[in-house]
């Protein structure tokens, strides 16, 4: 374990890229160190870590024939973070995202759109912040969550915990997840959805299976349940099917990327509403992440890959946080803004 997180600052210092990682539930840490800084085109038929941004931005990928591979168990001893009182809000922030929640809302009633994710970006700032520290406690903290710390020359340094499966593809089974609604966690309490949130969740359940009908067969869909991330719970359907081809395997990551989930419906005009409106660029937030036609712990031929949720790109003195939030017609701003600061706490927790 030392060894590992040694490597990991050796690869920052020596600007070399590198994934380091725990699956969902897992025990086990992995860490795939590139052996050269050179940025790779990234090829769906060979073995290796993706990171692919939302929409702007580089596709790298870390060749698996180029990389020296790691892992261990996880420590047990890891430091827990505490708990932590809301930030306090800046009211330009919140009169902002109001705003462009009103201006989505009508767009939505005006028939445009049947659904918009609309996200913005924190600023928090980091006093010596450690990397391996606060990764430590990110793997303490979220073991249901894909954890990972992520470096490349070109994308930066990001850490991040998300809850979404983009999909997974083993034996030529495929699965993948549909994910919405947000609610804060409460202890002994059952979650209530309200409609908006139950129809959230419905269009990215009937996006994702009508899309994927040209290359699977054998759908199969679990009811909607509750599924918790952190400090939050979500409405979640698992979705599974077999590919009609094994040679599908970019068309299926490309039909399903941008999800709704993340992006909105119809899909291609709601990914350029929000290029055009949200006024920054996202880069890798809400984009994927994972691992390609290799399973770097063991070796075998399998595709794991997430939506990279509840993450944060690291800088020298500030880590700029990236939350968003699905709007419907029947959204309220206000409680749309205030989702965006719920969320918000899986990665201020940890910093």
């Amino acid at each position: 374990m030392t060894h590992l997180f040694s490597r990991l600052k050796q690869q920052l210092q020596n600007n070399l890229p590198f994934a380091v990682y725990s699956k969902p539930g897992s025990t086990t840490i992995t860490g795939t160190f590139q052996n050269d800084g050179q940025t790779h085109p990234v090829d769906f038929e060979k073995p290796g870590f993706v990171f692919a941004p939302f929409a702007q931005g580089t596709t790298i990928f870390i060749p698996a024939d180029i990389a020296e591979v790691l892992s261990d168990e996880l420590d047990a001893g890891f430091e827990t973070p505490s708990h932590q009182d809301k930030p306090v809000i800046d009211p330009t922030a919140k009169s902002n995202f109001e705003a462009l929640v009103t201006q989505s809302v009508a767009a939505i009633k005006g028939g445009n759109f049947q659904k918009l994710v609309l996200s913005r970006t924190e600023g928090v700032d980091l006093h010596d912040a450690d990397v391996v520290s606060i990764f430590k406690k990110m793997l303490s903290a979220y073991p249901a969550a894909f954890r990972y710390c992520f470096y490349h020359p070109e994308a930066g340094l990001w850490m991040g915990a998300t809850p979404e499966q983009l999909l997974k593809v083993e034996n030529n089974t495929l699965h993948t997840v549909a994910l919405a609604g947000t609610q804060l966690y409460k202890e002994r309490e059952v979650a209530v959805w309200e409609d908006k949130e139950q129809q959230e969740q419905r269009f990215v359940t009937d996006y994702i299976l009508t899309e994927l009908k040209e290359y699977v067969s054998n759908i199969n869909t679990t009811e909607p349940y509750t599924f918790r991330a952190g400090n939050i719970v979500h409405i979640k359907t698992d979705i599974s099917a077999e590919l009609k081809s094994a040679d599908s395997l970019q068309s299926v990551i490309n039909t399903l990327h941008p999800t709704p989930a993340v992006c909105g419906l119809p899909k291609k005009e709601a990914q350029q509403y929000l290029l055009e409106h949200e006024g920054y660029n996202r880069e890798y937030y809400s984009g994927f992440l994972g691992e390609i036609n290799h399973d770097f712990n063991t070796g075998q031929t399998a595709t794991d890959l997430f939506v990279n949720l509840r993450c944060m790109k690291v800088g020298h003195q500030q880590a700029h946080l990236y939350i968003g939030c699905g709007i419907t017609k029947d959204s309220n701003p206000e409680k749309e803004f205030f989702e965006t600061v719920n969320k918000s706490m899986t990665m201020r927790k940890v910093l």
